[in-house]
């Protein structure tokens, strides 16, 4: 799933292609993906795009009157930019955002599930950036960090939308790893210096990720992203701060992987997928 270095360069890339253009036509193009009703898309056609952001793991195009459009692209959505826009419907098609100059840029999911989606938001509306948690680098996520006495588990908790925004598994697998800290562990029980470890190695795993991303040119159709990562995925091969070989706990919709030397003294987590084989 792109997470917040991916969405953050997209976004720059985006305003730098996009920036000042108007878009001329929205074709819906997945018939699901439209999470809105009013307002409509053709209220915010012939609109200048102001400029690109990002919010969250959420791509924010700002157009003129204060209209908005969010895309999320859930696990496998991806963007093309197209010169000119085409007009086909390829498999996963979510959406084709067209400008006056017949720049297109498709919003299409690879695989099965349809969970990418956008919504067309108002002056003042929010949609579902209103439930987000503050940015990794905003200070009532440190404070967060340093003072909450949460007992959800580290791995569950910072992949919450609505405790942090913009962290997905991926960079929460790196992030432990760097702080030293198991999956399974909780707020409440790390002291001060491990609270800290924590900050730094989050702050500097997404800070290294994005200077990555931003070497990377058009829009963000790669199939498969996962090769990015240091630890996630990555079950098996070394450890980058010791050498052993990653371990990982599976669950129906994803996987958690960590280094038992670095991370669990000594210890593997139970493995919820092979538990299951062995009843």
């Amino acid at each position: 799933m792109p997470e917040l270095p991916e969405m953050q360069a997209l976004s720059e890339r985006l305003d730098v292609a996009l920036g000042g253009k108007v878009l001329a036509r929205c074709h819906l193009l997945g018939f699901t993906s439209l999470k809105t009703v009013a307002p409509s898309p053709e209220q915010v056609e012939g609109r200048t795009l102001d400029a690109v952001g990002r919010r969250g793991k959420f791509l924010v195009l700002q157009l003129g009157g204060g209209y908005r459009i969010l895309v999320h692209l859930s696990q496998a959505g991806r963007m093309d930019l197209e010169s000119p826009a085409k007009t086909t419907s390829p498999r996963g098609a979510v959406v084709r955002f067209v400008f006056d100059d017949d720049t297109g840029l498709l919003v299409r999911e690879f695989g099965t599930q349809r969970k990418a989606g956008w919504w067309v938001l108002g002056l003042g509306e929010d949609g579902p950036l209103a439930t987000l948690g503050p940015e990794p680098d905003d200070e009532a996520f440190a404070e967060l960090i340093r003072h909450d006495d949460s007992t959800r588990q580290l791995h569950t908790l910072l992949r919450n939308q609505h405790v942090v925004a913009g962290i997905g598994r991926g960079h929460v697998d790196d992030a432990l790893n760097r702080a030293g800290l198991s999956p399974f562990a909780s707020l409440k029980g790390l002291t001060a210096a491990q609270r800290e470890d924590l900050l730094s190695a989050i702050h500097s795993i997404l800070e290294e990720a994005l200077t990555k991303e931003r070497t990377r040119t058009g829009a963000l159709s790669d199939a498969k992203l996962g090769g990015r990562f240091l630890v996630h995925n990555r079950t098996g091969e070394p450890c980058p701060r010791c050498g052993d070989p990653l371990h990982r706990v599976s669950f129906d919709s994803h996987e958690v992987v960590y280094c038992t030397r670095c991370q669990t003294k000594g210890k593997v987590l139970a493995d919820r997928r092979l538990s299951r084989l062995l009843r």
